[in-house]
């Protein structure tokens, strides 16, 4: 029988961070949140969480930490020997919900283990929307005991939970996840553009689309797609194709499609409708 989770610290209180805070607190967490702008207190301690001064003071009293930072340089700076969660206790587990490279999972990981402190891999997909639903969708990498663990937590924000397999590999179902979704929202754009220019009601396309084969994801929350991380995502991809010596020629042109059209939100008002 799997031990019940009550105590959960959560490091970054962003744009998908404070929902989670607020999904875990309504399902009766104790919840503790550090993020680096003091700003957030307000917003965070509203949502039902405890704010802390700093990431230290959360990492000896929470048995599972969630990571919601931007990039693996953070991460790395958290987890070090000497970094701010070396005070986790052992059989804490420590659940990276951002995107990084699996290599840097795998390698934080086996040094935390050896403090008796369990890393793994807990991507989330779905964006901002389903963040604020509580219908997003984790890849877990990770033991099947620590998947069972961690599930209980990540229930609460999540309407999918999949144990993809050892450390890192929540990191590679992201990635192959990113590919595949960028893809859609440049070709949703280059599409509904073409259709704009001939003169035709883009929403009507749209929503004929959806019935085609050309429905996706994306075109179907097209109001709320962003490119805010786009290039970072595909640099990621970049970077573990060259280590596996395989070329991705349409992952490498869809970073530099996504550089140029980050600006844009790709909203429907794009297209003259």
């Amino acid at each position: 029988m799997t031990t019940p989770v009550k105590k959960i610290g959560m490091i970054g209180a962003g744009r998908m961070g404070q929902p989670m805070i607020g999904h875990l607190a309504r399902k009766g967490f104790e919840v503790s949140v550090y993020d680096i702008d003091p700003a957030k207190r307000a917003a965070v301690e509203k949502l039902g969480g405890r704010w802390q001064a700093d990431a230290a003071a959360l990492a000896g009293s929470c048995e599972v930490i969630l990571v919601c930072v931007g990039f693996d340089r953070e991460l790395r700076e958290l987890l070090a020997a000497t970094g701010p969660l070396r005070g986790a206790a052992r059989g804490t587990i420590i659940a990276v919900l951002a995107t990084v490279h699996p290599k840097t999972m795998v390698e934080l990981a086996g040094s935390a283990a050896e403090r008796g402190v369990i890393v793994v891999d807990s991507p989330v997909c779905r964006g901002g929307k389903a963040a604020d639903e509580g219908t997003l969708l984790s890849f877990v990498g990770g033991e099947a005991d620590v998947f069972a663990r961690l599930s209980q937590v990540l229930s609460a924000f999540c309407a999918d939970i999949v144990n993809t397999g050892g450390v890192g590999t929540g990191h590679v179902a992201k990635a192959a996840n990113n590919m595949v979704m960028w893809s859609c929202l440049i070709a949703d754009h280059e599409a509904l553009a073409l259709a704009q220019r001939f003169g035709m009601d883009v929403e009507r396309l749209r929503e004929a689309l959806l019935k085609s084969s050309a429905d996706n994801y994306v075109l179907r929350n097209w109001r709320v797609n962003t490119m805010a991380w786009a290039e970072d995502d595909m640099e990621i991809v970049q970077q573990m194709a060259a280590e596996a010596g395989i070329a991705l020629p349409q992952a490498g042109l869809n970073r530099e499609l996504c550089r140029s059209l980050k600006p844009k939100r790709f909203k429907l008002e794009d297209y003259g409708t």
